[in-house]
């Protein structure tokens, strides 16, 4: 056991590969392992990133759960009001893990300009609004103050005000749809007092937001009429139990659907980026195990006599697979210990300095965002380790084949 230890050391310190054949064949193992994991940590990181951007982008707009009229189902303007006076609102009782229920209304409209015109959702929203979404984009001014008794302040996209060429403070006119009560359109002037850039092309492009006061006298409703109500959870991996809680919670008239429900598109485009992210683990693993296999074989090959002598000694076959297991396993963790470096060295650059840019009509952000965990960091590596150490397994066994008499006679 004591020669055993002691040649097992001398290979883990690497004495013996230097200048030898095996050399380079290590070099290349060790490339692959750490290229693995550079590969690895890159795609869960832009995955999960673009994955929580693009999920918190869509519940700063519509909410994590709505709840509407069955009558405003498929549709982005209010139609039918609903009463406030709900016992589920201002919060509910009987449901955790909801972060604020805050009430909505959407009216259709044109912003117009002397040389131009734009389609825009008019987003009435009242004092319970959670701004925190808005003010981590706005770009310009601040929102709209529900503070007074009556505010004409509106939030617009840096969009809609590069399209029609206006700036901070301005006026600026929209003309709105005509109601059942009034067949003539509504005029009305707003001033611009603050400017979001989400990045999110799909509501930047029409999504206007001020005080529902306006929408309800435009629909020539009460105070206590609303669209609908938008519900805020405090965890999203939670939103389909939540989902279901918040519908059994509700009247029969009323309907509540999840975002994954209301842009199923977006949820099923993230699955398919899942599989993707699954498939390159798949293969950078694989590479990598095949890489170490090489090396392994190469190692034995090229120590026939050493395994010889430590046969001819009295070492079992499984000690002295376990000291090239050992060594195989070092030069795993010396892959993954660059790898890791490297990887979330390029993570850190781009979740500080945004280098990557993306096409916000495609993937709904501007920039490519970068998120991962402690927990999958671990999870990678170990999993790593672990897969590549069990592909080593089989072909160690090449040690139990070599006989003591023939690999000595010609040492």
């Amino acid at each position: 056991m004591n020669y055993e230890l002691f040649i097992a050391k001398r290979i883990i310190a690497g004495k013996k590969y230097k200048n030898s054949i095996s050399s380079p064949i290590i070099k290349i193992a060790i490339t692959a392992i750490a290229l693995g994991i550079i590969i690895i940590l890159i795609a869960v990181a832009t995955a999960a990133g673009l994955q929580n951007k693009i999920r918190d982008k869509m519940a700063g707009f519509k909410g994590h759960v709505q709840i509407v009229n069955y009558d405003n189902n498929n549709s982005d303007v209010s139609t039918t009001p609903i009463s406030t006076n709900q016992n589920f609102y201002p919060a509910f009782k009987n449901i955790e893990g909801i972060k604020n229920v805050q009430v909505y209304a959407n009216k259709g409209g044109i912003l117009r300009t002397d040389t131009d015109f734009e389609g825009i959702i008019f987003k009435g929203v009242s004092k319970d609004y959670d701004w925190s979404f808005f003010k981590e984009y706005l770009v310009e001014g601040v929102v709209p103050d529900f503070n007074q008794q009556r505010t004409r302040e509106v939030l617009l996209s840096q969009t809609v005000m590069n399209r029609l060429q206006l700036k901070l403070n301005d006026t600026i006119l929209a003309t709105f749809l005509k109601t059942t009560a009034s067949k003539l359109p509504s005029n009305k002037k707003y001033v611009i007092s603050g400017i979001y850039n989400s990045g999110f092309a799909q509501f930047d492009k029409n999504m206007m937001i001020g005080d529902i006061r306006e929408v309800q006298k435009l629909n020539k409703w009460t105070a206590h009429q609303v669209g609908g109500f938008e519900v805020i959870l405090d965890n999203f991996d939670t939103i389909e139990e939540k989902g279901e809680e918040i519908y059994s919670e509700i009247g029969a008239t009323l309907n509540s659907k999840t975002i994954i429900g209301l842009y199923p598109a977006v949820f099923d485009w993230f699955k398919l980026f899942d599989n993707n992210v699954w498939f390159i683990i798949g293969i950078m693993i694989l590479i990598a195990g095949i890489n170490m296999i090489t090396a392994l074989l190469v190692l034995i090959l090229e120590r026939v006599q050493m395994i010889g002598i430590l046969k001819t000694l009295g070492s079992y076959n499984s000690s002295i697979r376990k000291i090239f297991l050992y060594n195989a396993s070092y030069l795993i963790l010396k892959g993954l210990f660059w790898g890791n470096i490297i990887g979330l060295s390029v993570i850190g650059v781009q979740h500080f300095f945004q280098l990557i840019t993306l096409n916000p009509e495609t993937y709904y952000v501007a920039t490519m965002p970068v998120h991962i965990s402690i927990a999958a960091i671990l999870l990678l590596n170990i999993g790593t380790l672990v897969l590549c150490f069990l592909m080593l397994i089989i072909p160690s066994y090449i040690i139990t084949k070599i006989q003591p008499s023939k690999s000595i006679k010609f040492a």
